[in-house]
């Protein structure tokens, strides 16, 4: 099968090793063909790669910034999900090259705070990870991670995490299936510390949480990363039309996929970092109709005059763009 290459994928990286880091999650190394040194990314960054079949997705970087000729996603196979995941698993092997895009970050870790609060569930833990990777034996300021996981088979880098010199700093926790045994965020969240800023990464359930139990802290010091791309579909999907006021193009948006996308197959182009609505900016000036949000970034006064295209949907027939 000929599939074309990707724009943004710029890069031929090569597969030189594979490791299952648990039940379902696996980890790529990836490399320049030549061995020459990687552009440089910064802790929270993700890259775009096209798998196999030629779907196009978002991975966080998972290894230490400082390690220029190596680039590391860690993946959870999804069967569930739109067929990224699986094709990476299933059709991608050591010496396979992987289409991919220069490094981007949606989720930048703050180089001069006080202190940092880590919540990751699940697969979230993987830009999380690199932050902590790039802290060294030197932490620029005290630092904690809470990672929540169903079970400790499936709990990825659970050996590194669980070391004794990080006992002090990280607290496992695992549901086993079981909402009685949820962890209690709040214990962490109750008390907002000064300059300390928190990072989330995980469901949207966690991040819901977390956002409902930090209303008290400063939005400032509160930062979100999800590793869901935006065109997730919900049972109350429908088709809706977009219409850009400045062109006057007019274009459908179907169920299962997002405005962003529809945007790009017409030829429109907008900046856009995470597609997961968590980072903003695709902020877009919403002129008519009623939009049905599902970003993690828009205040209450902002949401009837704007719209995040990375996810959000439309509850009216239509909506119009200031674009």
């Amino acid at each position: 099968m000929n599939i074309q290459v990707h724009a943004d994928t710029q890069m031929p990286l090569r597969i030189v090793r594979i490791h299952d880091e648990a039940e379902g999650i696996r980890s790529f190394y990836l490399e320049q063909p030549d061995g020459t040194e990687l552009p440089p990314f910064t802790p929270g960054a993700h890259v775009k790669v096209q798998v196999p079949n030629g779907m196009l997705r978002k991975y966080s970087l998972c290894n230490d910034p400082a390690q220029r000729h190596q680039y590391v996603i860690t993946v959870k196979r999804d069967g569930d999900g739109r067929g990224g995941s699986i094709s990476l698993f299933d059709e991608a092997g050591a010496g396979d090259v992987l289409p991919t895009s220069l490094p981007d970050n949606a989720f930048p870790l703050v180089d001069n705070a006080k202190g940092y609060l880590f919540i990751a569930g699940g697969i979230g833990i993987t830009p999380i990870l690199s932050m902590i990777r790039s802290f060294g034996e030197l932490p620029p300021a005290p630092w904690k991670l809470v990672y929540l996981t169903r079970t400790p088979e499936s709990t990825a880098f659970r050996e590194q995490l669980s070391a004794p010199e990080l006992k002090k700093q990280v607290r496992i926790h695992h549901t086993h299936g079981d909402p009685a045994n949820a962890f209690d965020l709040w214990s962490v969240l109750e008390r907002p510390l000064p300059g300390t800023h928190v990072y989330c990464c995980g469901s949207r359930r966690l991040m819901d949480e977390v956002r409902d139990m930090t209303g008290h802290w400063s939005p400032q010091l509160i930062h979100f990363e999800s590793f869901a791309e935006g065109g997730q579909q919900r049972p109350e999907d429908k088709p809706f039309n977009v219409t850009l006021a400045r062109s006057g193009l007019r274009f459908e948006v179907p169920v299962g996929k997002t405005i962003l996308e529809m945007l790009r197959e017409h030829g429109g182009n907008t900046p856009s970092s995470c597609e997961s609505g968590t980072c903003g900016t695709c902020r877009t000036k919403l002129l008519a109709g009623e939009a049905d949000h599902r970003d993690m970034v828009l205040l209450p006064e902002e949401l009837a005059g704007q719209i995040m295209i990375c996810v959000s949907r439309a509850k009216s027939d239509e909506l119009v763009l200031d674009l």
